[in-house]
């Protein structure tokens, strides 16, 4: 097996549960870009919240490239160039929006710089989601958020117990509208139909000439099937709950607080 292209997921795959990027994780990093291999950080945080992360594995060059927001943006980690963007149009914010205040759940949408909000009592987890990727939030109301905003994602973000409840009485119109997936337990995105893991990661391998034969994805939860399922080989990482991460991978490594990304590259991409 000849891996070209490795797609890791972030939280729960490359970083341990203290947000901890390990030593022996850069290394196996560092010695697969050697190799020639293309490291590709695949996440659901907006890009704000991997500068950090892009910068201490050197992931900045040309020919490096990052996908965010779950698959709704591709672009150039050293130019900013483009590749995909899959964003949520103005009527369908207003619609996500509606289904929100309908469900009584909390939410909230992101743009390139900014997380917005109507909610008056700002979620917990949306100042979480702020304090993760850093980036400021702002409260608007539904009247407030314009046409020219370029929402790139919107999230339903609740308890888990409520948020599940919620999940289960989104109507089945709604749900073949949008990509819809968990990406954590208190977080639920909700995204452009276009957008996912697994679509832009066959897109940049297309991009780049790279077979999907030759591409591994390496991730923990829902948002990541579609890339685990997409790529020529997958690994689930030791720490998943997710039972059908478990049935599409194939193999599994140590947990995100064992280096069980960095066990999965030397086990089945270094030479």
């Amino acid at each position: 097996m000849s891996i070209k292209l490795v797609a890791v997921d972030i939280d729960g795959t490359l970083i341990t549960s203290d947000r901890i990027l390990t030593e022996k994780t850069k290394e196996a990093v560092f010695e697969a870009r050697r190799q020639g291999v293309k490291i590709v950080l695949t996440t659901g945080r907006p890009l704000p919240g991997v500068h950090d992360l892009l910068a201490q594995l050197n992931l900045t060059q040309v020919g490096d490239y990052v996908i965010t927001y779950n698959g709704a943006l591709v672009q150039n980690s050293a130019t900013g160039e483009i590749l995909v963007k899959n964003g949520v149009t103005h009527d369908e914010y207003l619609e996500i929006d509606l289904m929100a205040r309908k469900l009584n759940v909390h939410m909230h949408a992101i743009t390139a710089t900014h997380i917005y909000t109507a909610n008056r009592d700002i979620s917990p987890y949306t100042v979480h989601e702020s304090t993760l990727v850093g980036m400021p939030i702002r409260y608007r109301t539904q009247e407030e958020m314009t046409p020219d905003m370029e929402i790139i994602k919107t999230m339903y973000i609740d308890e888990p117990e409520f948020l599940t409840q919620v999940i289960e009485q989104l109507p089945k119109t709604f749900r073949d509208k949008f990509t819809t997936v968990k990406s954590s337990p208190f977080y639920f995105e909700v995204l452009n139909k276009q957008a996912s893991k697994g679509a832009a990661l066959t897109h940049l391998a297309e991009q780049l000439g790279i077979g999907i034969s030759e591409t591994m994805a390496v991730g923990d939860e829902e948002n990541d099937l579609s890339m685990l399922e997409a790529a020529g080989f997958s690994v689930a990482m030791g720490n998943t709950t997710n039972q059908r991460v478990l049935e599409v991978t194939d193999a599994i490594t140590s947990s995100n607080d064992e280096d069980g990304f960095a066990e999965a590259l030397y086990k089945y991409v270094l030479k």
